[in-house]
């Protein structure tokens, strides 16, 4: 009996997590004539909407946020790798900084959005990538650095000490003996942060132009003053969806270990 209700139970959870992508997928192959009736589930699919987002340039987007997101994981990685290192080994500013590390995602964006947009004005960057990135640093570095936190704190102290009677310094020794203990969690902080920057839609809609719209942006687009292009959107959010749920899947139980270690000291 247990076990049905489970089965149940699972069947039902299952339904409600894939009926939305299910329905998107659907949308995405459906006509105009057809959308307008969203009950319609037997019509003939088209590739119209797929063709139209296409030629629309919504790779462009795309390419666009692939490359806000590379560069800001690897200023993100290098900075909050670093820091998070400090906070475990040297214990800089004691077990309270951990806690503190994202005290800045608990502050809402538009606090933040105006100073960096005067900042990215008077540097004459405004509409160009120089501006969306930095904005992206504000929330993925302090991410990164929690993150990794809970690595280096799995890392046994002993190693590193042992690397240094052998005659290595600080650099060598983090190089050479601990960065390689965390190397999973590093690439699964690495993808996390592509992630959190890729669908980043605030700042790029107000920071970034027409020419350097990153692909949140270019779907938000197809809502119109004539209303919502629903075909369209549904191709535009599964070229957006696809790669961030194929890329979660391979690295979820890293993302569980990062997230949920970065407030326990080992």
């Amino acid at each position: 009996m247990m076990n049905r209700l489970r089965r149940v139970l699972i069947a039902v959870a299952l339904l409600i997590v894939v009926f939305p992508y299910a329905w998107v997928v659907i949308s995405s192959i459906k006509s105009q004539a057809d959308l307008s009736d969203p009950t319609r589930l037997v019509f003939t699919p088209t590739l119209v909407n797929w063709r139209a987002v296409v030629e629309g340039g919504i790779l462009g987007s795309a390419a666009t946020s692939v490359v806000v997101g590379v560069v800001t994981v690897v200023i993100a990685l290098i900075s909050g790798t670093l820091a998070a290192y400090s906070i475990s080994k040297l214990r800089t500013g004691g077990d309270k900084t951990r806690f503190t590390v994202l005290l800045s995602e608990m502050m809402p964006p538009a606090v933040l959005v105006i100073p960096l947009f005067f900042l990215a004005l008077s540097a004459g960057v405004r509409d160009t990538l120089f501006a969306v990135i930095p904005a992206h640093l504000t929330f993925v570095v302090p991410v990164v650095t929690w993150f990794m936190i809970g690595f280096f704190d799995a890392v046994p102290d002993e190693l590193e000490e042992q690397a240094r009677v052998d005659g290595y310094g600080r650099v060598r020794a983090f190089s050479k003996v601990v960065l390689p203990q965390v190397l999973p969690g590093l690439g699964a902080a690495a993808i996390f942060a592509f992630i959190l920057s890729w669908n980043d839609l605030f700042y790029a809609l107000i920071l970034a132009g027409g020419n350097t719209r990153t692909l949140p942006v270019a779907i938000a687009g197809f809502n119109t003053f004539r209303g919502v292009e629903l075909g369209t959107m549904s191709a535009a959010i599964l070229i957006s969806v696809v790669p961030v749920l194929t890329a979660s899947f391979f690295v979820q139980r890293r993302l569980i270990q990062g997230l949920s270690g970065g407030g326990v000291k080992g």
